[in-house]
C-alpha cells in the first residue's frame, strides 16, 4: 500500500508517466482488497493507521500488468459497469499498490500525553513519532461515523469542554492543549482520561459510545469523506454520528456481489465486446448490429455476427419477467435463476471449447440411491469460475439491511469498472425433491419454527436500517433455512472426511419458490482449489454416505441439550438450534454471516423428532 503523492508527477522525456516512487506501508492480498481492506476501510500498519483511498484516478495509476482487466458480462450488466479489475498485488516486485491516506489524524504521545493532529507533532518526514519525545505516536482509538457512510475524527475538544458551556463553538478556541492518558486501573473507558491545559476538569471516555452521546453535545455529521482526500467537498448530511472503535467491524462493511461464469459467456470469446454491449443491445435487428460492428472494429469483428446475436438473446433471457422497472434485487434474482437452470442442465462435450470455464456433468453412478434421502439431481461441476466484485460499502448498517441509497460508492466520479477477484475451482451441486419438500414445508410446526427466525431477523434488519420502512425483507423461509443448514453440515462433513479445510469451501444457495438447490465449491485457488477431490465426493454412492453421515453427526452437539432446546441464539436471535460446536462455519464459507440456521429442521427435536426433513434417515 502506498499513500497518495503530495504533488503531481512530471512526465518523462518520451511522454510516459514514470512510476511513482512512494513510501510503501505494509501489504495486503488481492482478496483482502475486496473483502477486508477495500475503499473507505481503515487498515492498521505497525503503529500507524490509514484509510484506503477512493478509486478516482485509479484506472490510470493501476498498471495493466499488475491490475489486469477481467470480464464477466452478466455481473457487469447487473452492476452497470463495462468490466472489472483485479486490485494490484502488494509484493516486493510491484510498482504500485493500493493508495492510502493517514486517518485518523488525531494522535497521542504516550510520553508527554499530548493529543493533537499528526502534523502538529513535527514528526520527521516519513515517520510517525513525537518530535519532542521521539517515541511512536498512537493513532486515536476512536472515530465517529454515520449511516450515510461518512467518517470523521472523534470530537475530543467538545467532549472535554462539554461541561464548560462552550457548546458547539470552534474547537481549540480556549488556547489549551488536549491531553490523553490512562489511569491504568482497568481497561474500561472510565480509565481513559481526556483533559485540556486551559483548566477544565478532566473527563473520562465513559458514555461516549451511547447513541445520543454526540447528539447531546449538539453535534451533527459534517459529511466528511477522508478516503477521497482533503479536496473532496463535504456532503450535506445532518445525521447523528456514532462513536466507534477504530478497529470495529461496524466502521466498514463491504457490499459484495458475485456471479458464476456460465455458457454462453464462460469461454471468453465475448470479452472483446465488453465496452460495446450497451450500444449493441439498443440497436434494432441484425442489420444494424452488423453495421455497428463494422464501425467499431475496422479490421473485422472478433466475434461472428451469429454469436453476437446468440449472446444478445441469452442476455435478454435474464431480464426479470413481468417487471417494467426491475429493482436491483429483481435483477440479481434473475441472475441466480439462470445459474440454477444451467447447473441443473449441465453442458455436454459438444458445447465446450478449449477455453470453457464451466464444465458441469451428470455423475456416472445411479442417482436413484439418493431418492430415499429426498435428494435429487446431483451434478459434478468439474470446472467453474466465480467473479466477486466490490460494489460499494456501508458504515454502521449491515449491507443486507440497507437499500441502495445507503450504499457508499467507491469514487466521487462515475466508474465504468469495479475492483473484483476471480476464483477458479470445482464443486458439487444437488437439489432437494420438490414434492417431498413442499409437503414438509406445509407442516405447521416447521412454519412456526421458521417464523420465529424470520421475525427476529426482520427486527434486526429494521434496527440496522435506521429507518424501519426502508429495511429489506428477511429471506428466511422453511426452504431457505433448511438448504442453508444442510449446506453447513455438508461442508463440515467434507472438511472432516475428505480433508478439505472448512474455510476453503463455500456455499451458494438457490432458494425461492422455484429453486431448491445448493452448490458447494472450492472458494480458493491454492492447494485446496481445483484438484478433483471435491468433485469425487459428488458421485451418488459417496454423496449418499456423506449425507447420511452428516445428518447423524448433526443429531448431536456437544452443547446439547442447551443447543437443540434453545429458544433463540445468534445475533438478535436469528438462529435456533445452531452454535459453533455444530453447524456454524468460518465467515468466508457462509453467504449469510452464520445466521438463519436451525439443525432441528434437519434432524428434529427430542419433543418432535419428525420435524426434521431428514428424520427418516435417523430411523434406519
Amino acid at each position: 500500500m502506498t499513500p497518495p503523492p503530495a504533488r503531481r508527477r512530471r512526465p518523462g522525456t518520451d511522454g510516459a508517466v514514470p512510476a511513482r516512487n512512494l513510501l510503501r506501508r505494509g501489504a495486503v492480498r488481492r482478496a483482502q482488497a475486496i473483502t477486508t481492506y477495500g475503499v473507505g476501510s481503515l487498515v492498521a500498519v505497525d503503529h500507524e493507521s490509514f484509510v484506503v483511498s477512493g478509486l478516482d484516478g485509479a484506472d490510470e495509476h493501476w498498471r495493466s500488468n499488475e491490475a489486469p482487466r477481467i470480464h464477466e458480462r452478466r455481473l457487469a450488466r447487473l452492476l452497470g459497469v463495462h468490466h472489472f479489475r483485479l486490485p494490484p498485488a502488494s509484493d516486493d516486485t510491484s510498482r504500485d499498490g493500493l493508495r492510502v491516506r493517514r486517518f485518523p489524524l488525531m494522535h497521542s504521545c504516550p510520553e508527554c500525553n499530548d493529543l493533537r493532529r499528526h502534523r502538529d507533532f513535527t514528526s520527521p518526514p516519513g515517520r510517525s513519532i513525537c518530535g519532542m519525545c521521539e517515541v511512536d505516536l498512537v493513532p486515536s482509538r476512536f472515530v465517529i461515523a454515520c449511516e450515510g457512510g461518512h467518517l470523521d475524527e472523534f470530537p475530543y475538544w467538545h467532549w472535554v469542554h462539554r461541561a464548560a458551556g462552550h457548546g458547539t463553538t470552534t474547537a481549540g478556541q480556549c488556547g489549551g492543549i488536549l491531553k490523553l492518558r490512562s489511569s491504568g486501573r482497568s481497561s474500561s473507558l472510565r480509565s481513559i482520561l481526556v483533559s485540556c491545559t486551559c483548566g477544565v476538569p478532566e473527563v473520562s471516555m465513559e458514555g461516549s459510545f451511547r447513541k445520543s452521546a454526540l447528539k447531546d453535545l449538539g453535534l451533527r455529521c459534517r459529511g466528511t469523506r477522508p478516503w477521497l482526500g482533503s479536496s473532496a467537498p463535504a456532503q450535506t448530511c445532518g445525521l447523528t454520528p456514532r462513536t466507534l472503535q477504530r478497529g470495529s467491524s461496524a466502521v466498514w462493511q463491504p457490499v459484495l456481489k458475485s456471479a458464476l461464469s456460465i455458457p454462453p459467456w464462460s469461454d471468453g470469446r465475448a470479452d472483446p465486446l465488453a465496452e460495446h454491449w450497451d450500444t449493441l443491445r439498443n440497436l434494432d435487428g441484425r442489420p444494424e448490429i452488423e453495421i455497428a460492428l463494422k464501425v467499431i472494429f475496422k479490421d473485422g469483428s472478433p466475434v461472428p455476427i451469429d454469436e453476437v446475436m446468440a449472446l444478445l438473446d441469452a442476455e435478454r433471457e435474464e431480464d426479470p419477467d413481468g417487471e417494467d422497472a426491475p429493482t436491483f434485487d429483481h435483477r440479481y434474482r434473475a441472475l441466480r435463476n439462470k445459474e440454477y437452470e444451467r447447473l441443473r442442465a449441465g453442458n455436454d462435450e459438444r458445447e465446450r471449447t478449449r477455453e470453457e470455464q464451466f464444465i458441469c456433468e451428470t455423475p456416472l453412478g445411479d442417482a436413484t440411491a439418493l431418492h430415499p434421502l429426498g435428494v435429487t439431481g446431483p451434478m459434478l461441476v468439474k470446472k467453474l469460475r466465480e467473479v466477486r466484485a466490490l460494489k460499494a460499502f456501508t458504515r454502521l448498517a449491515d449491507p443486507d439491511s440497507t437499500t441502495e441509497p445507503n450504499e457508499v460508492p467507491l469514487a466521487d466520479s462515475d466508474l465504468q469498472w469495479l475492483p473484483a477477484m476471480e476464483v477458479h475451482g470445482e464443486g458439487v451441486f444437488l437439489r432437494l425433491d420438490e414434492e417431498r419438500l413442499e409437503s414438509w414445508e406445509r407442516s405447521h410446526a416447521v412454519a412456526a419454527r421458521v417464523e420465529r427466525i424470520r421475525t427476529a431477523h426482520q427486527k434486526v434488519l429494521e434496527q440496522r436500517a435506521g429507518d424501519p420502512s426502508l429495511a429489506a425483507s428477511s429471506p428466511a423461509t422453511p426452504r431457505m433455512v433448511l438448504l442453508h443448514t444442510l449446506a453447513h453440515v455438508l461442508i463440515t462433513e467434507w472438511s472432516l472426511e475428505a480433508g478439505y479445510p472448512a474455510a476453503s469451501l463455500r456455499e451458494r444457495l438457490y432458494a425461492d419458490e422455484n429453486m431448491a438447490g445448493i452448490l458447494i465449491y472450492t472458494a480458493t485457488s491454492d492447494s485446496a482449489g481445483s484438484l478433483g477431490g471435491l468433485v469425487a465426493q459428488g458421485e451418488p454412492e459417496s454423496l449418499h454416505r456423506t449425507i447420511r453421515s452428516a445428518v447423524h453427526r448433526a443429531e448431536w452437539c456437544s452443547s446439547d441439550p442447551l443447543c437443540v432446546e434453545s429458544e433463540a441464539s445468534g445475533t438478535g436471535g436469528t438462529n435456533l438450534a445452531a452454535c459453533h460446536a455444530c453447524v456454524m462455519l468460518p465467515e468466508t464459507s457462509c453467504e449469510n454471516n452464520n445466521i438463519m440456521l436451525d439443525r432441528a429442521l434437519i434432524v428434529g427435536t427430542p419433543e418432535d423428532p419428525h420435524l426434521g426433513f431428514f428424520a427418516g434417515v435417523l430411523d434406519h
